[in-house]
């Protein structure tokens, strides 16, 4: 284990993606989400990803000089077509247009299609709550979740992450999950580290629990809550499919595969002009307030911090040295 700034950690992820085939502003883009992910302490959006961009951009599972095409079909909706690439670049190139329209209309939607994983959704959410706008967003991704009382794979995680401003510049509440208890990472986090995983996580093929990650990866997920987090993973496969032209999530194959068909994911955003409503901001203060009366209560994703140097793992470090000096 080492400790390394995240001035490094972004230099070389940018230096090793367009090593293997990314444009500059692709990588830029990237390279910043990575940075994000491993300040906060979120492993499983971070390097953990990085190789497997590297090599999906060499086998062109991900197109790596791509140009996103922003259109507006309706006055408060904005398409991007991310063109297989990344989904970091196609976002930004989206994002601008969306806060004017929303800005413009008090309320817009930003529909990124055709893109890879973009990993984490609150990575996205959170700069429109910058802005000074609500972000709600979803996702889709690879198929790890059958329907309840069945054993048929036919969702993915299909995270949902919403951030909403505090009126002063930063961020009053965030929270970025998957709509299963936990992520897929975790799954396979723990088969790598050769470990096991608690009873309530996962299915076995045959529709048992099972604390076995590699059982689990043959299996499905457990959806949050049973049917309440199915019916929110199911929206979230119709507005991240249904409303961006992308592929459902029963025809992704594995995210990290180096090679197979593009991931064709998509990404559906609400952003919401929270100053149609006079005294927005000082309500959610007040809600703020009542959350935390209680010690150790707080908001989710308040005081969001950066560690800066932070610990990452030596083969970790090893392998994006190697990745940086090119293929």
């Amino acid at each position: 284990m080492s400790h390394q700034t995240l001035d490094d950690i972004e230099a070389l992820t940018k230096k090793a993606l367009v090593a293997h085939g990314a444009t500059v502003f692709a990588a830029t883009e990237v390279a910043r989400a990575v940075r994000q992910a491993e300040g906060r302490g979120n492993k499983i959006c971070g390097l953990y990803y990085v190789e497997s961009y590297c090599l999906q951009l060499r086998s062109g599972r991900v197109v790596g000089d791509t140009s996103p095409v922003v259109t507006t079909p309706r006055p408060a909706t904005v398409h991007v077509d991310a063109g297989y690439g990344f989904a970091q670049p196609a976002f930004a190139l989206g994002l601008v247009p969306a806060l004017d329209a929303a800005r413009q209309f008090g309320t817009a939607t930003l529909a990124v299609g055709h893109a890879h994983t973009c990993t984490s959704l609150g990575y996205f959410t959170e700069q429109i709550a910058r802005a000074g706008f609500i972000g709600v967003g979803f996702t889709n991704a690879s198929p790890i979740v059958a329907p309840p009382g069945g054993k048929t794979r036919v969702i993915g995680t299909n995270p949902i992450a919403c951030s909403v401003p505090d009126g002063a510049g930063d961020i009053a509440m965030q929270f970025d999950q998957s709509t299963t208890t936990v992520a897929l990472g975790k799954i396979t986090m723990a088969q790598a580290a050769g470990q096991q995983i608690p009873l309530g996580w996962a299915l076995d093929e045959t529709g048992a629990p099972t604390t076995d990650p590699e059982a689990a990866l043959k299996g499905s997920l457990v959806s949050m809550g049973g049917y309440k987090g199915w019916g929110f993973g199911l929206m979230a496969e119709i507005l991240a499919a249904g409303m961006t032209g992308s592929v459902l999530s029963r025809d992704v194959k594995p995210l990290k595969a180096p090679t197979g068909p593009h991931h064709d994911l998509g990404q559906f955003y609400i952003l919401i002009d929270p100053g149609t409503s006079p005294g927005f901001a000082a309500r959610v203060a007040a809600l703020a307030e009542a959350v935390g009366l209680d010690e150790g209560a707080r908001m989710p994703g308040q005081r969001l911090e950066m560690a800066d140097p932070v610990h990452v793992g030596a083969p970790i470090w090893s392998r994006l040295l190697e990745l940086a000096n090119g293929p």
